[in-house]
């Protein structure tokens, strides 16, 4: 069981990086390499993708990041009731 549960925490971080890497390069893509507005001729749809993608990429870290927390919820109660945040 508890090799189970260590193999789906490291799934699960490993999709959080990934994610995060893939918004990392989308929103800086966007921001600072493909022009803005219609100068850009094809790369006004380039730049729609990659909005598309950055989007739906931040939908699926967010998700990833609640089942992170579901998964260390007994580590975060514990440390929020040892340093008197949650009452015992």
């Amino acid at each position: 069981m508890a090799n189970n549960k260590a193999a789906t925490m490291w799934g699960v971080n490993v999709l959080a990086f990934i994610f995060l890497v893939v918004l990392t390069l989308t929103g800086l893509i966007n921001w600072l390499v493909l022009p803005r507005g219609y100068a850009g001729g094809g790369l006004v749809s380039l730049r729609h993708f990659l909005r598309d993608v950055h989007e739906w990429t931040a939908l699926l870290f967010l998700i990833t990041i609640v089942i992170h927390w579901a998964l260390h919820w007994t580590y975060i109660k514990t440390n929020l009731k040892r340093h008197g945040i949650l009452k015992k």
